[in-house]
Protein backbone atom coordinates (compact mmCIF):
# COMPACT_ATOMS: atom_id res chain seq x y z
CA UNK A 1 0.00 0.00 0.00
CA UNK A 2 1.40 3.47 -1.03
CA UNK A 3 1.66 5.83 2.18
CA UNK A 4 0.04 8.77 1.95
CA UNK A 5 0.93 11.92 3.07
CA UNK A 6 -2.49 12.94 4.58
CA UNK A 7 -1.25 10.39 7.93
CA UNK A 8 -1.67 7.09 9.16
CA UNK A 9 -5.43 6.99 9.24
CA UNK A 10 -7.02 3.95 8.58
CA UNK A 11 -7.67 2.98 5.23
CA UNK A 12 -10.86 3.92 3.05
CA UNK A 13 -12.50 2.01 0.73
CA UNK A 14 -14.53 2.01 -2.40
CA UNK A 15 -17.49 1.40 0.05
CA UNK A 16 -16.69 3.86 2.55
CA UNK A 17 -19.61 6.27 3.37
CA UNK A 18 -19.42 9.18 1.22
CA UNK A 19 -16.98 7.31 -1.38
CA UNK A 20 -18.78 7.01 -5.16
CA UNK A 21 -17.42 3.81 -6.62
CA UNK A 22 -15.37 4.28 -9.77
CA UNK A 23 -14.72 1.72 -12.61
CA UNK A 24 -11.44 1.04 -13.21
CA UNK A 25 -9.15 0.67 -16.59
CA UNK A 26 -10.05 4.46 -17.67
CA UNK A 27 -8.75 5.21 -21.46
CA UNK A 28 -5.76 7.42 -21.02
CA UNK A 29 -6.07 10.68 -21.15
CA UNK A 30 -4.16 13.45 -22.31
CA UNK A 31 -2.23 15.23 -19.66
CA UNK A 32 -4.42 18.66 -19.77
CA UNK A 33 -7.43 16.87 -19.68
CA UNK A 34 -6.31 14.25 -16.94
CA UNK A 35 -5.14 17.21 -15.02
CA UNK A 36 -8.94 18.86 -15.56
CA UNK A 37 -10.46 15.98 -14.22
CA UNK A 38 -8.80 15.79 -11.11
CA UNK A 39 -9.05 19.57 -10.36
CA UNK A 40 -12.89 18.88 -10.77
CA UNK A 41 -13.11 15.90 -8.97
CA UNK A 42 -11.11 17.69 -5.90
CA UNK A 43 -13.28 20.45 -5.88
CA UNK A 44 -16.53 18.79 -5.77
CA UNK A 45 -14.80 16.27 -2.81
CA UNK A 46 -13.12 19.11 -0.83
CA UNK A 47 -16.72 20.88 -0.99
CA UNK A 48 -18.27 17.67 0.41
CA UNK A 49 -15.24 16.41 2.94
CA UNK A 50 -13.66 19.66 3.54
CA UNK A 51 -9.89 20.03 3.03
CA UNK A 52 -8.98 17.64 5.91
CA UNK A 53 -10.40 14.79 3.05
CA UNK A 54 -7.48 12.75 2.11
CA UNK A 55 -5.63 12.18 -1.24
CA UNK A 56 -6.34 8.31 -1.03
CA UNK A 57 -9.93 8.57 -1.49
CA UNK A 58 -9.99 10.97 -4.16
CA UNK A 59 -7.82 8.63 -6.24
CA UNK A 60 -10.70 5.78 -5.59
CA UNK A 61 -13.00 8.33 -7.13
CA UNK A 62 -11.54 9.32 -9.97
CA UNK A 63 -10.57 5.63 -10.61
CA UNK A 64 -6.47 6.10 -9.91
CA UNK A 65 -3.97 5.54 -8.25
CA UNK A 66 -2.50 8.21 -5.11
CA UNK A 67 0.57 8.39 -7.01
CA UNK A 68 -0.85 9.79 -9.63
CA UNK A 69 -2.12 12.43 -8.77
CA UNK A 70 1.49 13.49 -7.19
CA UNK A 71 2.78 13.32 -11.21
CA UNK A 72 -0.14 16.46 -11.51
CA UNK A 73 0.69 18.20 -8.08
CA UNK A 74 3.77 17.45 -6.14
CA UNK A 75 1.87 17.46 -2.81
CA UNK A 76 -2.20 18.14 -1.05
CA UNK A 77 -1.24 21.87 -0.75
CA UNK A 78 -0.19 21.80 -3.77
CA UNK A 79 -3.68 20.51 -4.89
CA UNK A 80 -5.95 22.95 -2.16
CA UNK A 81 -4.07 25.95 -3.66
CA UNK A 82 -4.88 25.25 -7.71
CA UNK A 83 -8.17 24.27 -6.46
CA UNK A 84 -8.79 27.56 -4.38
CA UNK A 85 -7.29 29.48 -7.83
CA UNK A 86 -9.84 28.12 -9.70
CA UNK A 87 -12.91 28.56 -7.08
CA UNK A 88 -12.04 32.46 -5.46
CA UNK A 89 -9.75 33.63 -8.42
CA UNK A 90 -11.51 33.42 -11.95
CA UNK A 91 -13.40 36.59 -12.57
CA UNK A 92 -14.82 36.43 -16.08
CA UNK A 93 -14.37 39.35 -18.32
CA UNK A 94 -17.74 39.68 -18.87
CA UNK A 95 -18.37 40.81 -15.62
CA UNK A 96 -15.96 43.92 -16.02
CA UNK A 97 -17.80 44.62 -19.21
CA UNK A 98 -21.06 44.81 -17.97
CA UNK A 99 -19.93 46.99 -14.72
CA UNK A 100 -18.32 49.39 -17.47
CA UNK A 101 -20.76 50.04 -20.04
CA UNK A 102 -21.21 53.61 -19.09
CA UNK A 103 -24.39 53.87 -22.21
CA UNK A 104 -26.32 52.29 -19.25
CA UNK A 105 -27.58 53.92 -15.94
CA UNK A 106 -25.22 52.65 -12.98
CA UNK A 107 -27.87 50.72 -11.01
CA UNK A 108 -29.27 48.60 -14.03
CA UNK A 109 -25.15 47.81 -14.73
CA UNK A 110 -24.45 46.70 -10.82
CA UNK A 111 -27.35 44.79 -10.79
CA UNK A 112 -26.90 42.61 -14.15
CA UNK A 113 -23.37 42.04 -13.02
CA UNK A 114 -24.46 40.93 -9.74
CA UNK A 115 -26.97 38.67 -11.47
CA UNK A 116 -24.30 36.92 -13.55
CA UNK A 117 -21.85 36.88 -10.63
CA UNK A 118 -24.12 34.81 -8.08
CA UNK A 119 -25.09 32.16 -11.34
CA UNK A 120 -21.07 31.03 -10.73
CA UNK A 121 -19.56 32.22 -7.90
CA UNK A 122 -22.23 31.94 -5.38
CA UNK A 123 -22.91 28.40 -6.18
CA UNK A 124 -23.26 25.50 -3.68
CA UNK A 125 -19.44 24.32 -3.94
CA UNK A 126 -18.06 27.60 -4.04
CA UNK A 127 -20.53 28.66 -0.87
CA UNK A 128 -18.39 25.70 1.41
CA UNK A 129 -15.32 25.91 0.03
CA UNK A 130 -15.37 29.61 1.56
CA UNK A 131 -16.10 28.07 4.42
CA UNK A 132 -13.07 25.58 4.59
CA UNK A 133 -11.09 28.27 3.36
CA UNK A 134 -11.59 30.20 6.35
CA UNK A 135 -11.59 27.67 8.63
CA UNK A 136 -8.39 25.91 7.47
CA UNK A 137 -6.57 28.95 6.90
CA UNK A 138 -7.37 32.52 7.18
CA UNK A 139 -5.27 33.99 4.89
CA UNK A 140 -6.89 32.04 2.43
CA UNK A 141 -9.36 34.33 2.86
CA UNK A 142 -8.02 36.92 2.82
CA UNK A 143 -6.25 36.75 -0.50
CA UNK A 144 -10.20 36.23 -1.72
CA UNK A 145 -11.43 38.92 -0.27
CA UNK A 146 -8.39 41.28 -1.67
CA UNK A 147 -8.63 39.72 -5.26
CA UNK A 148 -12.69 40.93 -5.13
CA UNK A 149 -11.63 44.02 -3.46
CA UNK A 150 -9.50 44.58 -6.89
CA UNK A 151 -11.61 43.26 -9.10
CA UNK A 152 -15.09 44.26 -8.36
CA UNK A 153 -14.95 46.74 -5.32
CA UNK A 154 -12.57 49.47 -6.49
CA UNK A 155 -14.45 49.07 -9.93
CA UNK A 156 -17.65 49.57 -8.68
CA UNK A 157 -16.41 52.52 -6.29
CA UNK A 158 -14.95 54.40 -8.91
CA UNK A 159 -17.97 54.15 -11.19
CA UNK A 160 -19.91 55.20 -8.59
CA UNK A 161 -17.44 58.40 -8.80
CA UNK A 162 -17.23 58.70 -12.40
CA UNK A 163 -21.74 59.34 -12.21
CA UNK A 164 -20.42 62.02 -9.44
CA UNK A 165 -18.02 63.83 -11.45
CA UNK A 166 -15.45 63.02 -8.53
CA UNK A 167 -12.01 61.25 -10.43
CA UNK A 168 -10.41 61.46 -6.64
CA UNK A 169 -9.09 58.03 -4.74
CA UNK A 170 -11.47 55.53 -3.64
CA UNK A 171 -11.58 56.03 0.10
CA UNK A 172 -11.48 52.69 2.53
CA UNK A 173 -15.02 53.33 3.84
CA UNK A 174 -16.37 53.10 -0.02
CA UNK A 175 -14.80 49.87 -0.17
CA UNK A 176 -16.74 48.78 3.07
CA UNK A 177 -19.86 49.77 1.61
CA UNK A 178 -18.77 47.92 -1.27
CA UNK A 179 -18.17 44.74 0.58
CA UNK A 180 -21.34 45.33 2.66
CA UNK A 181 -23.03 45.03 -1.05
CA UNK A 182 -21.54 41.33 -1.84
CA UNK A 183 -22.25 40.12 1.78
CA UNK A 184 -25.93 40.77 1.64
CA UNK A 185 -25.86 39.65 -1.95
CA UNK A 186 -24.21 36.53 -0.73
CA UNK A 187 -26.51 36.30 2.52
CA UNK A 188 -29.49 36.64 -0.20
CA UNK A 189 -28.50 33.56 -1.92
CA UNK A 190 -27.76 31.32 0.99
CA UNK A 191 -30.76 31.93 2.53
CA UNK A 192 -32.68 30.53 -0.78
CA UNK A 193 -30.14 27.52 -0.77
CA UNK A 194 -31.15 26.94 3.05
CA UNK A 195 -34.25 27.89 3.90
CA UNK A 196 -37.44 26.20 2.77
CA UNK A 197 -40.10 28.31 1.32
CA UNK A 198 -37.73 31.01 0.23
CA UNK A 199 -38.35 31.38 -3.71
CA UNK A 200 -35.07 31.86 -6.28
CA UNK A 201 -37.56 33.31 -9.06
CA UNK A 202 -37.38 36.88 -6.38
CA UNK A 203 -33.65 36.68 -6.49
CA UNK A 204 -32.80 39.21 -9.20
CA UNK A 205 -35.77 41.83 -7.53
CA UNK A 206 -33.79 40.83 -3.92
CA UNK A 207 -30.33 42.20 -5.84
CA UNK A 208 -31.85 45.45 -7.39
CA UNK A 209 -33.09 46.65 -4.14
CA UNK A 210 -29.77 45.86 -1.99
CA UNK A 211 -28.16 47.45 -5.18
CA UNK A 212 -30.76 50.76 -4.88
CA UNK A 213 -30.09 50.96 -0.94
CA UNK A 214 -25.87 50.71 -1.78
CA UNK A 215 -26.02 53.33 -4.51
CA UNK A 216 -28.06 55.98 -1.88
CA UNK A 217 -25.73 54.90 0.68
CA UNK A 218 -22.66 55.58 -1.04
CA UNK A 219 -23.56 58.93 -2.97
CA UNK A 220 -24.46 59.89 0.61
CA UNK A 221 -21.48 59.30 1.62
CA UNK A 222 -19.38 60.87 -1.33
CA UNK A 223 -21.73 63.80 -1.45
CA UNK A 224 -20.54 64.44 1.72
CA UNK A 225 -17.18 64.07 1.34
CA UNK A 226 -16.82 66.15 -1.98
CA UNK A 227 -18.79 69.24 -0.29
Amino acid sequence: MTESIDGATAPATLHSPGVLPVPRGRNRLRHDDRERMIVDEAIRFFAEVGFEGQTRILAERLGVTQPLLYRYFPDKNALIERVCHEIFEMWQADWSALLAARDRPLDERITRLYCAYVRTSFSHERARLFLFATLRDPILAARHLSYLRSMLFVPLCREVRHGLGDTSEVTPREIDLAASLHGAIGYAVLCRRTLPGTAWNDLDTSIATLVTTFLDALRTRQAGVTH
